[in-house]
Order: structure tokens, then C-alpha cells, then sequence
């Protein structure tokens, strides 16, 4: 992916975003915002490159985007450093949401998702530009689903059974947890063609959240059911853990996965700027698995949701030097909220959004999310609770 035309040049201080959760399940926006490793990098782009609370994104050529494109070009990377481990470090008292910061100059395409699907094997990296699988009815290539009521309680095998139904055009569901016997219940009411991409949120109990999805499985499927499985969720990004406790922690996932019978890929999901920020992430994950959110970026407008997010990829790949293919684990736009620059929350705006991430790079994307969370605070924006792209 080539830049249209290069203007400026800025260093910037790449910042991580972080906060607490309300619920302690399914991260999402953040609120606070914690370093948990400096690094200054140069951003060459086709617009001021803006620094504390406007863009630093860069404007990419429409015509050359990683879902368009179709030939493995030569790639040239800014000098990336790598492997830097830096211990979370108390929050500072900025509550200001940062938007996207450092990034990589490259010229060419990364591969926008795991090469496949299959859970008998890890995705090969790569640096084509091939197509990421494929895009159910929905539009996107999977959804995020958690299985708590408007009161935190876990919702009825009943309910779970009908929501799912609403889903049954998405490839992949996502879920960040095995309580509330939602694995099981999933799996019992997913269609015969998805998968599910799990999640081990309590990283102090990795056995036992294996154990939960073995009995799951052996009651209700098989492991050729499962496209991945996370180990924790924004773990850097929270300040909860460094980048080499994330690797032991994969690790000992990946470990009792095998044990289990499961052989497919591993992951640890962050999001996009800690990916970037903290590039020694590359190592551990089979694929980057990153969460990304145009609302927050005060210089993106919902239409251009899908240009922005692809600009994303387009980083985190870089950041890894193009060794790792990347599926955005997380993006929507919320329905109602605080207006942040141009990103203005509203269910028009959340249709715009959603479209632009469809029609951009859909079969790169797990769409954020299926209902409204009513059982979270409504957070420092007022959103937390109205990313459902089905709620009304």
C-alpha cells in the first residue's frame, strides 16, 4: 500500500490506552490512558499529523487498500524496534481518550487476517496481499457476543438461543469468557457452518478455563468448531501485564490447549496501539488479534470508519514487519454517546460506521458488537452501553 504523497514528518510519543472494567469482562473503550512503553517514531502522511486529543492518522490511496488488492508487492519499513519490554507504570492523570499514535511507513499490503480458518493448524504469516477468508451474509467476517441480561445476571439458554439466531450470517462468534456456561450454550445454538473464537479472560486460572471449553466441546462439538483462542484481552494495553508475561502466559496456554486435544491458533488479543507501542507482542500471537475503534479517533468521521480501520492494519503489520498476518478482533461505533471531533455517536452514524468497515475490509473484521450492554456504566463518554449493531 503505497502513500498518495508525503508531506510532514512528526515524532510522536506512542501512548497506550487503558482503563478499568466495570463488569471485568469484554474490554473495550478506554477511558484512562497508561504508558506502558515510550517510543518515538516517524509518521510521514498526506495531512498535519496532529498530537493530544486530533488524529495522527495518515491518508492512504482509496484505489490500494489491503481489501482491494490482489499482488504481493516489495516492502520498505521504517526502522521498527523490537522486543521492548517495558513494565506497566502508574496511570497519569490525563483522562483525555488518545487516538491513534506512533506509526510505521510501508509500502506495501499485509495479509488482513489469519490465512485460515481451520482450527487443525496456525495461519502461515505472511506479506501478500490475499484475500482473508470469507464474508458471511452479515457483511463482516465475524461478531462479538457476550451472554450477560440488561442486569449483569447470565441470560437464559432461552435467550441465548434466539440472539443467536440474529447472527447465524457472521462466520465467527466472538466471546471473551467461559462463564455463564456460554461456551456450551453457543455451541448448541451457532449454526453448523460457524466457529467460535474463545476466550480465556482470567489469565490466574488458564487450566481451569481450558478444562471449561474441553467439557464443552466433548459434550457439544469438536475442536474443529474453534477458528482461535484468546489468552486474556488488552493485557498490555490495561497495564495488567508486560509484554514478556504476555508471551509466558500464550505459552501456557498453548500448552494446555495441546494438552486438551487442540491444535490450532493461539492469541493474545491487545489493541492496535498496543500492538504498535509494544511491537515484542509480534512473537507470541499465531496472528495479531487487535481491537481498533474509529469513534475515538477525533479526526474520523463515521463514513470513514472502514479508511481509518484499514490504516490500522496497515500499522500493526508494520509493527511486525510484516510477519504476522492481522484480524481486527473489535470495531463498531457506538449509537449513542459524547460527540468526540467529528466521531459523533448516533444509530444513523453507527449504520455509516458499520457499512464503511463492511465495504473496506469486512472479511478482515469481528464487527463490535451484537447487542447493547445494558448491564455496563455508561463510562466517561456515555457509550459503553450502545455499540449493539442489532439493538434498536
Amino acid at each position: 500500500m503505497r502513500f498518495t504523497q508525503v508531506l510532514s514528518s512528526a515524532a510522536i510519543a506512542g501512548v497506550s490506552l487503558a482503563s478499568p472494567l466495570g463488569h471485568e469482562h469484554a474490554a473495550h473503550k478506554r477511558d484512562v490512558a497508561y504508558v506502558t512503553n515510550v517510543q518515538t517514531t516517524t509518521v510521514f502522511g498526506t495531512a498535519p499529523q496532529q498530537i493530544g486529543g486530533a488524529s495522527t492518522t495518515v491518508q492512504l490511496d482509496a484505489s490500494n487498500t489491503i481489501a482491494q488488492q490482489a499482488a504481493t508487492q516489495s516492502t520498505s519499513l521504517s526502522e521498527v524496534s523490537r522486543g521492548v519490554d517495558a513494565a506497566p507504570t502508574a496511570a497519569p492523570s490525563s483522562t483525555a481518550p488518545a487516538s491513534s499514535a506512533a506509526a510505521s511507513s510501508v509500502s506495501s499490503s499485509p495479509s488482513s487476517a489469519p490465512a485460515s480458518s481451520s482450527s487443525s493448524s496456525a495461519p502461515a504469516a505472511s506479506s501478500s496481499s490475499s484475500s482473508s477468508g470469507s464474508v458471511g451474509s452479515g457483511g463482516a467476517k465475524g461478531i462479538t457476543y457476550t451472554p450477560y441480561s440488561d442486569s449483569g445476571s447470565c441470560k437464559s439458554s432461552s435467550d441465548i438461543a434466539s440472539e443467536l439466531a440474529q447472527l447465524s450470517g457472521f462466520d465467527i462468534i466472538r466471546l471473551y469468557g467461559v462463564d455463564c456456561d456460554q461456551v456450551s450454550a453457543v455451541l448448541q445454538n451457532k449454526a453448523s457452518n460457524q466457529k467460535l473464537f474463545l476466550g480465556i479472560y482470567y489469565t490466574d486460572a488458564i487450566q481451569d478455563g481450558v478444562n471449561t471449553i474441553k467439557s464443552a466441546i466433548d459434550a457439544h462439538g469438536s475442536w474443529d468448531d474453534v477458528y482461535a483462542v484468546s489468552i486474556g484481552n488488552e493485557l498490555v494495553n490495561s497495564g495488567a501485564a508486560s509484554v514478556s508475561q504476555v508471551g509466558s502466559l500464550v505459552s501456557e496456554g498453548k500448552s494446555a490447549l495441546k494438552s486438551a486435544g487442540y491444535s490450532g491458533p493461539v492469541v493474545s488479543v491487545d489493541t492496535f496501539i498496543a500492538v504498535i507501542n509494544n511491537p515484542g507482542l509480534c512473537e507470541y500471537s499465531d496472528f495479531m488479534a487487535v481491537n481498533a475503534h474509529a469513534y475515538f479517533d477525533y479526526n474520523t468521521a463515521a463514513s470513514d470508519a472502514g479508511t481509518w480501520l484499514n490504516q490500522q492494519i496497515q500499522r500493526v503489520w508494520g509493527a511486525c514487519n510484516g510477519n504476522k498476518n492481522v484480524l481486527i478482533t473489535e470495531s463498531g461505533w457506538p449509537s449513542q454517546g459524547e460527540t468526540l471531533g467529528k466521531a459523533v455517536a448516533s444509530k444513523q452514524n453507527q449504520v455509516s460506521a458499520i457499512d464503511s468497515i463492511k465495504s473496506s475490509c469486512g472479511n478482515a473484521v469481528i464487527l463490535f458488537t451484537a447487542f447493547n450492554d445494558y448491564w455496563k456504566a455508561d463510562g466517561a463518554y456515555g457509550c459503553e452501553k450502545y455499540w449493539g449493531i442489532l439493538s434498536n
